[in-house]
């Protein structure tokens, strides 16, 4: 995937391909947002979801491009969290076990393509800077966690925080 503006590019594993893209119009924050969702699959199943957002000023006059701080779902489970600078840009991260939801309204092109989610446990990882104050871009990725080729629990107290995993 590559993108013009803002400049980057991100160099996808071949089994992802692209799903559906949207864009809408934002009038009341002056943008516009680009949506690209990716996904690899194994036997109709996804095995793995790419989301890219990227949110650009449509007015010049307008305010910066502001980002809020990435969340996790739950501050129970574990999760990593921190700031890495590549030049000049800020790239906040995030990574932490979820539950892939089917019935979630931005996996639906997913499912009308006749690829099932399991509702699984999933790593997530999500990355989120602000380019200039002209643009924001979101990226998350996600895998089931039962695809890594090896054992990996997907019982919840085995991901909550505090938990010895020595036992």
């Amino acid at each position: 995937m590559i993108s013009d503006k803002p400049s980057f590019s991100i160099l996808l594993p071949s089994p992802f391909r692209l799903i559906d893209s949207s864009s809408t119009e934002y009038p009341d924050k002056n943008s516009l947002t680009r949506a690209y969702l990716f996904v690899f699959e194994r036997n109709k199943q996804s095995e793995g979801l790419f989301i890219v957002q990227i949110a650009d000023k449509t007015n010049s006059e307008a305010e910066p491009i502001t980002v809020p701080p990435l969340t996790p779902d739950s501050s129970a489970r574990r999760v990593e969290k921190g700031q890495v600078k590549k030049e000049k840009t800020e790239i906040e991260y995030l990574i932490q076990l979820i539950l892939w939801n089917p019935n979630s309204a931005s996996l639906q092109p997913i499912l009308k393509k006749g690829i099932g989610i399991p509702h699984h446990r999933a790593l997530q990882g999500q990355l989120l800077f602000s380019y200039e104050g002209e643009h924001a871009v979101f990226i998350k990725y996600s895998r089931d966690v039962n695809s890594f080729g090896m054992k990996v629990s997907e019982k919840e107290e085995d991901w909550k925080q505090g938990v010895d995993l020595r036992k």
